[in-house]
């Protein structure tokens, strides 16, 4: 049966015109997952030259119910706006686009076809979608047997005529979507969840500086127990960013937010996981500043919630100083190559030791007053350091600090006492 959908097919390469190969087949992986899968397969041959003969994702979801098929391949995001709105900001389920997602494979192939079978009403039933490249707003649909006999869900979508490379599979796509689903895997590993390339599992250890788990933060007043993991990654997360992820005592992610050091603009790219019975019950959705008395304690405006993420902080900042400290010195590398440091004489030594180390502070304490300058513009700053660190008055230093960016309160003690204020 043909369907057409209510967007034409220029406007869902519009929409969709920032996606390239690699994000497109990471969003049929994230398909599978929305779809409660636990095992993702991508299965590629290749001829003599290389290219790619045949491609295949599969999962072991729940399938794609024919009487829900509109709502799968029926485009409803309209603008690039609404493309970027996250759906369940605050949990990793629901990743994907729904179905927009669908038809990003117009990114390396001609031509995508699903085969799903679903469960519908204690019957196991299965089907065939497909959508051509000259036609993504139009999907042929075919119920095949409406009655299987088996008790295994999932779909499998093959590509054909693909424009990818067993070169661009190996360098290219499976890097990103080891840095794209490391941290997903890991949230999920006592889940069994895993992608699997040709029989052999994703992984992702060479994208991990830092791993410690673990650690036990537990509040004396109730001796409530929280069981923390964290991890260092290499490599960005994408637009999952650094955050905190809270898991009940069955081990799933109830609740996931930013962590305090996110977006600092430091290339300190963290997850941190706690897992609690704390949170079996846990209401999110209240304010840590909520000053309504609630009927049970178990929000952000607890005291073992508050414990909490002080201690994590605690963690966070201890676990980034070395970072950090290591990335000052590469910044002063860096400022002596592009000629941003002033000239000293031999006698002046001992200013540059005290600008160079004054540099290296205010990186620490906070990295994103250093990043997006031009080299004139980092002339100037450095310059305008310098003048205040010899003024007769230091404390303008920590004042025109403090009136660029807003410094937390361990910040402006740290920098306080560096400049001895």
């Amino acid at each position: 049966m043909a369907n057409h959908v209510n967007i034409t097919s220029t406007g869902i390469k519009k929409v969709l015109r920032l996606y390239n190969e690699k994000q497109a087949l990471a969003e049929y992986i994230w398909n599978g997952f929305d779809a409660k899968a636990d095992t993702i397969r991508i299965d590629y041959t290749h001829n003599e030259l290389g290219t790619l003969e045949s491609l295949k994702v599969s999962d072991n979801g729940y399938g794609i119910n024919f009487s829900h098929l509109k709502d799968k391949f029926n485009p409803f995001y309209e603008s690039e706006k609404a493309m970027e709105q996250r759906i369940h900001l605050h949990k990793s389920t629901m990743h994907g686009k729904n179905g927009v997602g669908r038809l990003t494979f117009f990114t390396f192939a001609h031509h995508a076809e699903w085969n799903t079978v679903y469960e519908e009403q204690g019957i196991y039933k299965n089907g065939s979608i497909q959508v051509a490249v000259g036609g993504l707003n139009n999907y042929e649909s075919v119920l095949i047997n409406e009655n299987v006999k088996t008790a295994t869900t999932g779909t499998t979508v093959s590509f054909s005529n693909i424009q990818l490379s067993k070169e661009a599979i190996e360098l290219s796509i499976i890097p990103y979507l080891q840095a794209e689903f490391c941290w997903f895997l890991e949230l999920n590993k006592n889940r069994g969840f895993s992608i699997i390339i040709n029989g052999v599992p994703l992984t992702y250890q060479d994208n991990i500086i830092d791993y410690e788990e673990g650690l036990i933060f537990r509040y004396p007043d109730s001796n409530t127990v929280f069981k923390v993991k964290f991890i260092q990654w290499k490599e960005s997360l994408h637009k999952e960013l650094s955050k905190n992820y809270f898991i009940n005592h069955k081990g799933q992610e109830v609740y996931k937010d930013y962590t305090t050091l996110n977006k600092k603009a430091d290339e300190y790219y963290h997850s941190v996981f706690i897992e609690s019975e704390f949170f079996n019950e846990f209401d999110f959705s209240s304010s840590d500043h909520d000053a309504q008395v609630k009927l049970y304690s178990r929000t952000k405006s607890s005291s073992e919630y508050k414990y909490l993420i002080k201690k994590i902080n605690e963690l966070l900042r201890t676990k980034r100083r070395p970072f950090l400290k290591e990335f000052s010195n590469k910044l002063i590398e860096k400022y002596e190559l592009e000629g941003v440091l002033p000239k000293f004489e031999a006698e002046e030594q001992s200013k540059r030791h005290d600008l160079v180390e004054t540099l290296k502070v205010i990186y620490e304490i906070q990295p994103k007053l250093f990043s997006g300058l031009s080299i004139d513009q980092k002339k100037a700053f450095v310059r305008l350091i310098h003048v205040l660190l010899n003024s007769s008055d230091r404390a303008q230093l920590f004042h025109v600090i403090e009136g660029i960016i807003e410094l937390e309160a361990e910040e402006r003690e740290e920098l306080m006492g560096f400049l001895a204020i």
